[in-house]
């Protein structure tokens, strides 16, 4: 990583609220890095994205609804692209997470995100889905769930525990992990999708859009708001993409500490209290590669690649299983597995489901180091600014092992249907990403100057997430509230 010119260090930065945390303070903006060597957030969290929506909720939904409703699923996931820039521009700008920046908004934003960090994805939906996927392809009973996805919650803490600069692990694992699901995606598209697949899906962006309202219609509520959310990634696990950014060293991230092993790693105890640069035409030039370059890495590895996910799942699951299943809860992937057996040969269930042990172990990992992150980062900025025992390290992996053991105790406890868990996260979350579209135009538009703060097309966009996302939360609370009376 290049060392960037140190400008008036000690300077703080009026520019950047400082009511609620300590001021940051001028530095310049390291130079630009290329496209090949800052690929890997948004890989991340396609990573975590496919494993939700793209593999469970949206083939579910084809089953349902048939392609009606590709429309939607298109809307959504690039409605996230937006909402993920806006997230990767503060942190660019600071170096700071957007939680931070929501917390030097308003004081109590650090443990409202606590709360909606922990609640909406402490669920083991995916590792449960991933065990379940794990029983169909090796024929083993359903009492083999529950153990198989305790060591597999159990494996992921591990892993990341004794990681030396845990980022960097992360990376790792998920590159090769989206690459085997690439390559299932395209023996989709040569070796299992028709021609008639394909006339359903250009149906469903032009003759089937007037369907859209009675499709809406057929589905529940809180799947349908949940699938929307999970059209991409959802939730704050969008908001972790500013970790990712910082830990990846892009822009001002560069300047701050990455989260390492307490056992292996070299820890610090200092908060991530951010940097902003001056708006001179050098940081400027830098500034504009910055933003071009993050850009570039979240529209092809996010956005196309995810929505090509979705798609093409959509299609698979529209293709062999039909419209109007009665399968229930995580069934359909069942029968989509066996139906692949019947019509293309005895190996094509086994390897839809051995992705799908991929696809949802893959967001698993996603999930718990997310968590991990955004906890632990709050933690520290907020509280624990001061303390030399408690590391933002040290918390991330308390955080973890946390997760580890709540998921576990739900899973003995009896609530095992991973469909159930995914529809429970999902829809919380897309409440939550209304609550965050708002506090992105806050922190982007009326806190950094006009320059490089959110503006013109991207502005209209995160008024749009605002309306999309709010309106399908208030449906969603009038749905339930209704349900009580």
């Amino acid at each position: 990583m290049v060392d960037p010119v140190v400008n008036s260090a000690s300077t703080p930065a009026p520019e950047i609220r400082s009511g609620n945390l300590p001021p940051v303070t001028y530095r310049d903006l390291p130079e630009p890095l290329s496209l090949k060597k800052v690929i890997g957030p948004s890989v991340l969290l396609l990573a975590g994205s496919i494993g939700s929506g793209e593999f469970v909720l949206w083939p579910y939904i084809s089953t349902q609804t048939g392609m009606a409703l590709v429309w939607l699923a298109t809307i959504g996931i690039l409605t996230q692209y937006f909402l993920n820039m806006e997230i990767t521009r503060y942190t660019l700008a600071t170096g700071e997470t957007a939680v931070t920046g929501f917390t030097r908004l308003w004081k109590p934003w650090s443990w409202l995100f606590i709360i909606m960090a922990v609640i909406p994805w402490m669920w083991p939906g995916w590792a449960t889905g991933s065990s379940t996927a794990l029983t169909y392809a090796f024929g083993l009973s359903e009492g083999s769930i529950v153990p198989i996805t305790i060591a597999s919650l159990v494996l992921i803490g591990i892993i990341l525990t004794v990681s030396p600069v845990v980022y960097r692990t992360v990376e790792k694992i998920q590159f090769f992990l989206v690459a085997l699901i690439v390559l299932f995606m395209l023996y989709i598209i040569f070796g299992l999708l028709t021609g008639d697949s394909w006339s359903a899906l250009f149906a469903g962006f032009t003759s089937e859009v007037p369907k859209i309202p009675d499709a809406i219609g057929e589905l529940p509520i809180a799947l349908l708001l949940g699938a929307i959310a999970f059209a991409g990634a959802g939730g704050v696990m969008n908001l972790a993409q500013s970790n990712w950014v910082r830990d990846k060293g892009m822009g001002m991230g560069a300047l701050l500490p990455k989260i390492v092993s307490p056992i292996t790693g070299e820890e610090t105890t200092g908060a991530s209290i951010g940097h902003f640069f001056p708006q001179d035409e050098a940081n400027m030039r830098r500034w504009r590669a910055w933003w071009r370059v993050a850009d570039r890495e979240q529209f092809i590895t996010f956005f196309v690649l995810g929505l090509l996910a979705i798609v093409l799942f959509m299609m698979l699951a529209y293709t062999y299983v039909g419209v109007g299943s009665k399968a229930q809860n995580f069934d359909f992937v069942r029968l989509l597995g066996e139906t692949l057996n019947e019509r293309v040969g005895s190996w094509g269930g086994p390897a839809f489901w051995l992705t799908g042990v991929v696809v949802l172990l893959s967001t698993n990992l996603t999930v718990l180091d997310m968590i991990g992150r955004i906890v632990a980062d709050i933690a520290k900025a907020n509280w624990l600014r001061d303390s030399k025992t408690w590391t933002e390290s040290r918390l991330y992996f308390l955080v973890v092992w946390l997760m580890v053991v709540f998921g576990s105790v739900i899973l003995l406890s009896g609530v095992s249907q991973p469909l159930l868990l995914l529809v429970i996260a999902s829809a919380l979350n897309g409440l939550v990403m209304f609550v965050y579209s708002v506090l992105l135009i806050q922190l982007n538009r009326c806190m950094l100057p006009r320059a490089i703060g959110l503006a013109g097309v991207r502005f209209v966009a995160i008024l749009w997430a605002v309306v999309f996302y709010g309106g399908f939360s208030i449906y969603l609370l009038i749905n339930q509230f209704g349900k009580l009376f």
